[in-house]
């Protein structure tokens, strides 16, 4: 993917350097990809030539990536970190991420190469997320198509733990309610709570956890974090809170801010 970004960048960057770069589609208005689109909105003050880190939002079932591009917990979290938002619109409002071999992913391929040509993408930071079904589909995009992602910030939403995958993201973050009954807490063998990232943690050949403690942004939520540092490859990240089935305040930015180096901040 990313050397189909670095010559999709090649081609564009002339029309870069004219200024700020202006596309009839933006926000609530979808760029039309073949048969499908996706949204997409820029970061605040954005000059038109800088290039930008991406982060690739797959929306929950029965919506589509207009709410994504306007809704607070997300939108407001890339635009004030210099990130520029793509959200994907899925077939009839949903995601096929059960099974391998999704078109959704090769669709997602297709969408980060669109927006390559329309934007000056900075290819080592790009960052797939996604809520409830929409999390599961990138858990399943990274799965089969993560190589060059730099890290996974999926919300209440994955697939199987018990698979291999055959690519996988840099790092993987992930957030899930204990009290979650939409798509149920996942835990593992003899009360395991680390397990919603089981996969991940086999993937990279990870050692013992370390407490990572108790961190909130708004103060009716406390998450609970868990880090996996040590090992063979990537990083992993778990954080647990005691609600159900929601983008919890904060916790995209939070972890865009860690990723870009900033000091976390809210909003």
């Amino acid at each position: 993917m990313i050397l189909r970004l670095f010559l999709l960048l090649c081609v564009a960057m002339p029309a870069f350097a004219m200024g700020p770069w202006k596309d009839p589609c933006h926000g609530q208005v979808a760029c039309d990809l073949g048969e499908r689109s996706y949204h997409v909105l820029e970061p605040d003050d954005w000059d038109g030539q800088t290039s930008l880190p991406v982060l690739l939002h797959f929306h929950g079932w029965s919506r589509q990536g207009d709410l994504v591009v306007r809704h607070p917990r997300i939108a407001d979290a890339t635009r004030r970190r210099g990130v520029l938002l793509v959200a994907p619109n899925g077939r009839n409002k949903s995601w096929n991420f059960w099974q391998a071999g999704s078109a959704d992913v090769g669709f997602a391929d297709d969408v980060l190469a669109d927006v390559a040509r329309r934007y000056p993408v900075d290819t080592e930071r790009i960052y797939v997320s996604g809520y409830s079904f929409g999390g599961a589909m990138a858990w399943r995009y990274v799965c089969e198509s993560g190589d060059d992602v730099a890290a996974l910030l999926a919300i209440a939403g994955s697939i199987a733990q018990d698979i291999r995958c055959d690519e996988a993201p840099a790092q993987a973050r992930h957030v899930h309610g204990r009290a979650d009954t939409v798509m149920d807490f996942p835990i593992g063998p003899g009360g395991d709570e680390t397990y919603p990232v089981a996969l991940w943690r086999a993937a990279y050949g990870c050692d013992a956890p370390s407490p990572g403690g108790d961190w909130q942004v708004v103060p009716f939520l406390t998450l609970s974090r868990t880090t996996w540092d040590s090992c063979d490859t990537g990083r992993v990240v778990l954080d647990l809170h005691p609600g159900g089935h929601f983008i919890p305040h904060g916790w995209i930015g939070w972890q865009l801010d860690e990723l870009l180096g900033r000091a976390p901040t809210y909003p």
